[in-house]
């Protein structure tokens, strides 16, 4: 894609998230809403594919599973990582075809692999000796890649504990696979969440490159290379442009593993993330004493009802309020339920209006993401975040 073309798509992409900053201006709202424009997420998925070239998308449906941002992916020719039978079933269901779909949870309920090899799902993620035996079981044949463990990450939210076998298992479950019956493709890895430079994928490929050049030396054919996410969303900090950025990927993805029949990607937060901003309300300012340095601010939204990702405040929202004229001052924000985990962000207070009020409009933007996913059905009797389309 040339400078033209992706500052016109930037352009674009800016003009769409203030449309739904207008609408939330133009309505009200009597409980939290995340507001969803599925125009940016075509923006977003062209964008993306300019730079991943021959690469296919995998969304990652758990980002986002809202019906329209899937129908709308599979009308441009997504394709779709699914952790869960009801995220297969939601893809099938809008048009999605089942050699578009793999099933990239590594954890897996064998009735859940049966029927999704009954439905026609042929790709399967594992990373343990019991996993490709269930797979073997109920889905006989089928092609399966596992997922290595990334020791190193400059992401800002690293994922390298709970998913992922050591690269000294590889190999022999690899072997394992192929004793079983099924036919072992690949391999696939996860740089991080939220991994905002692409220069920062360098040590991990470095290290999957050399177990895959250990795998084909020992009689592996591989022709898969799953990449994972990690494609970044704007949380305040500068990020490459989606095109720059996959463009640069891939560079180091073919320096290292040369020209890879099939590469996966799978962006979540990459690709939703700009799509939405929620509609909050504030509830409540004070001070827990007249001494104190800050002001506590309530929100009629908090980590159960949607902002789950402010756990150890890993992600930095972007706030808008209609006094954003007027000085501010250092704040811990906190959510509406009676839980005292409720604090979204502490350590690092945020700066926000000195005139904010109780029942002042509050913006929550960059927040298609892991929100309405996250959302509770109804902690402390709050209800779960609302969804609008525009």
């Amino acid at each position: 894609m040339n400078a033209y073309v992706t500052d016109f798509v930037g352009r674009v992409a800016d003009a769409q998230a203030n449309r739904i900053e207008t609408y939330i201006r133009a309505h009200d709202f009597d409980r939290p809403t995340l507001v969803l424009d599925t125009e940016v997420v075509a923006a977003n998925f062209r964008a993306l594919k300019a730079g991943l070239g021959h690469a296919d998308i995998h969304y990652a449906v758990k980002a986002n599973p809202a019906r329209e941002i899937v129908e709308e992916l599979v009308n441009l020719g997504s394709h779709f990582d699914a952790a869960s039978r009801g995220e297969i079933e939601l893809c099938l269901s809008l048009g999605a075809a089942p050699d578009t779909i793999s099933f990239g949870n590594t954890v897996k309920r064998g009735s859940d692999i049966a029927f999704a090899h009954h439905a026609g799902i042929e790709l399967f993620a594992a990373d343990a000796e019991q996993e490709l035996e269930k797979i073997a079981l109920h889905a006989p044949g089928a092609q399966v890649y596992i997922r290595l463990i990334v020791d190193a990450s400059e992401a800002d939210w690293p994922l390298s504990r709970k998913f992922g076998c050591a690269r000294d298992k590889a190999l022999d479950l690899l072997a394992l696979a192929r004793d079983l019956g099924l036919r072992p493709v690949g391999f696939s890895f996860h740089v991080g969440s939220q991994t905002r430079k692409a220069e920062m994928w360098t040590t991990t490929l470095d290290q999957i490159a050399a177990i895959w050049a250990q795998a084909q030396a020992a009689g592996f054919d591989l022709s898969l290379l799953n990449i994972g996410g990690g494609f970044p969303a704007f949380y305040g900090e500068e990020i490459e442009h989606p095109t720059t950025y996959a463009a640069r990927v891939m560079q180091l993805v073919e320096a290292r593993f040369g020209h890879v029949a099939r590469v996966m990607a799978e962006p979540g937060r990459g690709l939703v993330a700009n799509v939405g901003m929620i509609a909050a309300e504030v509830l409540l300012v004070s001070k827990k004493s007249e001494q104190d340095m800050h002001r506590w601010v309530y929100l009629d939204i908090g980590k159960f009802s949607g902002l789950a990702e402010t756990m150890d405040e890993a992600i930095r929202y972007q706030f808008t309020t209609d006094r954003d004229d007027e000085a501010t001052g250092p704040c811990i924000l906190a959510g509406p339920s009676c839980d005292s985990a409720d604090v979204l962000y502490e350590k690092r207070p945020v700066q926000l209006p000195l005139g904010l009020r109780s029942g002042d409009r509050f913006i929550i933007r960059c927040c298609g993401a892991y929100t309405s996913s996250y959302s509770s059905v109804g902690f402390n009797g709050f209800p779960p975040l609302d969804v609008v389309v525009i």
